[in-house]
């Protein structure tokens, strides 16, 4: 069985698993401290496979919320569960190891889940395959373009075995072609392997250019303000009229929520 196989056999719910939810996010409340609240009554359920994207002003939490999904925060109030699995998280810098080559930094995660040599070497050789970096596994991070450290990034995290991936601005430092190239084979990697996706991004096209759903997050303190079923046919084109027709609208609310917020702080 190779890799591939073996992320699409894990995508399949567990059916001991009673929620039929990869993410369910009740009534969370976050603060740091005695400092001002961060997030307020977040309510959410993810289904698996969905790609979720979040949108929101700088500052409204969007970042927080992945970090309280991936278990790296602890919720002040509510809860947030993963049912079966600990989510792998995908950060805007790609934080590989400069003194590992691209296929050992993907070999690492696999060693630290207690994975055996010669099954690390085969794993590690597909995922790179899966996201087209074949040849490039004996190169450094300094010998790699930005795209394609993102892309070993990206093998690391799906090395981590997590039927959930969170990704947080992974694209935000990239050139437009770069991050383009980077759109498609997300989409493809994500039909593939049946990944349930939470996609942070300030990017409202490519929020609707990748998402099933878009959830717009008020300022801060973050609360759901809005959200947005994505209903355009995959593959989609960032240019496209339907992708630009709803970034419009969704954009349109963003800014009413800038608005808002700004007009709340000055009173």
């Amino acid at each position: 069985m190779t890799v591939l196989d073996t992320l699409r056999r894990r995508s399949v719910p567990d059916t001991s698993v009673v929620s039929s939810s990869a993410v369910v996010v009740e009534g969370m409340t976050k603060r740091f401290g005695r400092g001002p609240l961060i997030l307020d009554d977040i309510s959410l359920s993810v289904a698996p496979g969905e790609f979720l994207c979040i949108l929101g002003a700088s500052g409204c939490g969007k970042s927080t919320l992945l970090n309280l999904v991936a278990g790296l925060e602890q919720p002040t109030a509510g809860r947030v569960e993963v049912p079966g699995h600990k989510p792998s998280l995908m950060f805007q810098e790609p934080a590989l190891y400069p003194w590992l080559t691209a296929g050992e930094n993907v070999e690492l995660a696999l060693k630290l889940r207690g994975v055996g040599k010669a099954e690390r070497r085969q794993t590690t050789q597909e995922l790179l395959a899966l996201v087209r970096l074949e040849g490039a596994g004996h190169k450094r991070p300094h010998e790699l373009s930005g795209g394609m450290r993102q892309r070993v990034a990206m093998a690391r995290a799906l090395a981590q075995d997590s039927k959930v991936l969170l990704m947080d601005e992974p694209f935000a430092a990239l050139d437009a072609i770069t991050r383009d190239v980077l759109h498609d084979e997300l989409t493809r990697i994500r039909q593939e392997v049946g990944a349930t996706v939470l996609f942070v991004t300030h990017n409202v096209r490519e929020a609707v250019r990748l998402g099933d759903r878009v959830i717009l997050l008020s300022s801060r303190p973050g609360r759901v303000a809005n959200e947005f079923p994505v209903r355009i046919p995959q593959p989609r084109r960032i240019e496209s009229p339907e992708v630009a027709a709803l970034s419009v609208e969704i954009t349109e609310h963003l800014r009413a929520e800038i608005r808002r917020h700004a007009q709340k702080a000055s009173s």
